[in-house]
This record gives structure tokens, sequence and C-alpha cells, in this order.
């Protein structure tokens, strides 16, 4: 059962990264893609990380709410 929790979390992942727009903006290219991932992890280990996160996750949060908010008014 441990793989296929893994397995499909891997998958939230994936399609995260495709709701934020990062494979259309890269086109698709996995190198320009993990590059970017790493470039947002050295940032937010640079400077006051748990500012930086927090920033995140409240970006995060206001985007599923508006998309929430957006599949409710048009159903």
């Amino acid at each position: 059962m441990q793989r296929r929790e893994r397995t499909r979390h891997l998958i939230e992942l994936g399609g995260l990264v495709q709701k934020a727009g990062l494979v259309d903006l890269a086109d698709d290219d996995r190198a320009t893609i993990y590059g970017a991932l790493l470039e947002l992890v050295g940032r937010a280990r640079e400077g006051a990380a748990g500012d930086t996160l927090t920033l995140w996750k409240r970006r995060g949060k206001r985007a599923f709410d508006a998309e929430a908010d957006e599949r409710e008014s048009h159903p």
C-alpha cells in the first residue's frame, strides 16, 4: 500500500507543477523545470526561509480558494 500512496503523492505533485503553469512556461523541458525548482529551493534557503515558505503557502492557499470559488459559481 505504501507504494501506491507514494505514486499518488508524486502524481499530485506533478499536477501542481502543471497547474502552476511551469510546464507550459518551460515548454515541457524537464531540465528547465528541475532547474526552476532548484532555484526556488536555493532562494528559500538563502534568506528567511520561514517567511518565504509562509508567503508561498498563503499564495497557494489563495489560488486554491479562488479555484474552488470559481468551480462553485460555475457548476
